[in-house]
Order: C-alpha cells, then sequence, then structure tokens
C-alpha cells in the first residue's frame, strides 16, 4: 500500500518533468533579395529570395522563394497576394528535404511620424506542409492557417543620406488548423540593426533577430539567434510625387 501511495505522490511530478518547457539556442544567418516592381501609380509586383542556415552558416534550414501581385491605393496603403514555396531542411542525420506549399494574402500601411516612417503589415497564410515518414517523402500535406502582424520602423539619425538609419521590426504570428493542437502562438520575431540605402533602387538592412519559435509538441521551444543581412531593389515606372512616401518594404519568410 505504502509503495502505491509513493507512486500515487510521484506521478504528477513525473508528468510535469515530461511536459516541462526547454529551450534551444540556436545561431543562425538568414540572407535575402526582396524585390517590388511598379508598373505604374496602382499596380505592381513582388519577388524574394530567402536562404537561412543553422550553426551561423554550416548547414541549412530552409530556401524559401515567393511571388506576388500587388494594388497600391496610394502611397500609405497597398494590397499584395501570391504564392510562395519552401525547402525545410532535413535535422542532421536525415537528407530529405520536406516542401511547403503556401498562398498568401496582405495588407500594409505605411506612413510617416515627423522624420520616422512606420510601417504596419498583416499577412494571411494557407500552408501546405509535406509530412515526412523514415526520410521519405509520403505525398500527403497537413494543412494550416497561419496571421502575421508585423510593425516595422526606420529612425534617421542624420540628415546625411550616407549614414544608416536605425531599423526596428517586430512581429508575431499565430496558427490554426487539424494539426496543430499545442502550439497556436508560432513564432515572436524581434529585429535591430541598421537599414542603408545604396545605388539607384537598392538598399539593404543588417542586424540581429531573435526568432522565438514554439514546436508542435507545445512546451519546446526554439530561441534563433540569427544574423540577417536583407538587399532591397524597388524598380519604379510610375509617376513622380513630392508628396509620396519613401516605399518601406519589410518583405521577409
Amino acid at each position: 500500500m505504502k509503495k502505491i501511495w509513493l507512486l500515487f505522490c510521484l506521478l504528477p511530478h513525473c508528468l510535469w518533468a515530461q511536459t516541462e518547457k526547454t529551450v534551444n539556442n540556436q545561431f543562425q544567418s538568414w540572407v535575402s533579395i526582396n524585390s517590388t516592381f511598379r508598373f505604374n501609380n496602382h499596380w505592381g509586383a513582388i519577388g524574394d529570395f530567402h536562404m537561412k542556415r543553422n550553426n551561423f552558416v554550416s548547414d541549412p534550414s530552409f530556401y524559401f522563394m515567393r511571388v506576388g501581385g500587388g494594388y497600391w491605393l496610394n502611397e500609405n496603403l497597398s494590397f499584395i497576394m501570391g504564392y510562395g514555396h519552401l525547402w525545410l531542411a532535413p535535422p542532421p542525420g536525415r537528407k530529405t528535404y520536406a516542401d511547403e506549399n503556401r498562398w498568401y494574402e496582405q495588407i500594409a500601411y505605411a506612413t510617416r511620424v515627423g522624420n520616422v516612417s512606420l510601417l504596419n503589415r498583416f499577412r494571411s497564410e494557407q500552408r501546405w506542409r509535406e509530412a515526412l515518414r523514415d526520410d521519405k517523402s509520403t505525398g500527403d500535406f497537413n494543412f494550416s492557417n497561419r496571421f502575421r502582424y508585423l510593425i516595422s520602423v526606420g529612425i534617421p539619425v542624420s540628415k546625411n543620406p550616407h549614414i544608416p538609419q536605425i531599423s526596428l521590426a517586430n512581429e508575431v504570428a499565430v496558427q490554426f488548423g487539424k494539426t496543430i493542437v499545442n502550439n497556436t502562438f508560432d513564432q515572436f520575431r524581434a529585429f535591430a540593426g541598421i537599414r542603408q540605402g545604396f545605388g539607384k533602387g537598392w538598399s539593404y538592412d543588417f542586424g540581429y533577430m531573435l526568432v522565438w519559435q514554439q514546436k508542435a509538441n507545445g512546451f519546446e521551444y526554439d530561441a534563433n539567434h540569427t544574423i540577417r543581412l536583407f538587399f532591397y531593389y524597388t524598380w519604379t515606372n510610375k509617376k513622380k510625387s513630392h508628396k509620396e512616401l519613401p516605399a518601406l518594404q519589410y518583405e521577409d519568410e
């Protein structure tokens, strides 16, 4: 009887130990090129390519490509929808990449508060993620929806265009679907760095990004410490206006 009682007392502790939050710290690098093409005052297109690696640059994490068509109601408000494809690298010891097909829709609002540029963006994604078994493709895809909200801020520190401005951004993502049971919260991203233009239509941002992501089991988290370098290119054929806001584009995976 004493052994049974002891087991009964220890059981909650064992269960808690199995579900106690654990954090996996990883170091990554993330490079991308993000392009915007404005055909006229209202219509345009975007396209970007991303490469992310683990253990700083040693191992692949994912490759991602996205295209889309957009409508600019004015220089402040834009609507974009399109398609993206992700190749997710396998964990160590495996060799099969998992595919993800993704449709997305987004609305973005850019404005200024004094000299500070501000971008708010809401994005909805429909994701079909491939299920692998024994390091092989099954041909099956799990569907889920993801909703993302981003706020990005550009803060100039000088009127000299050769001095970079401060770039800050936060984004949160939640997801829903049959296979989303323990991790409705998907991830949080925080970026701090610099942003600088160079050449006609070109700019880049460089800095540190923390990606805090909840795993499918609900109690395991990845803390991805990421060195990020994003390049941006904007081509325009639209009419010029002295009242226009500089396009603050912030396209990321």
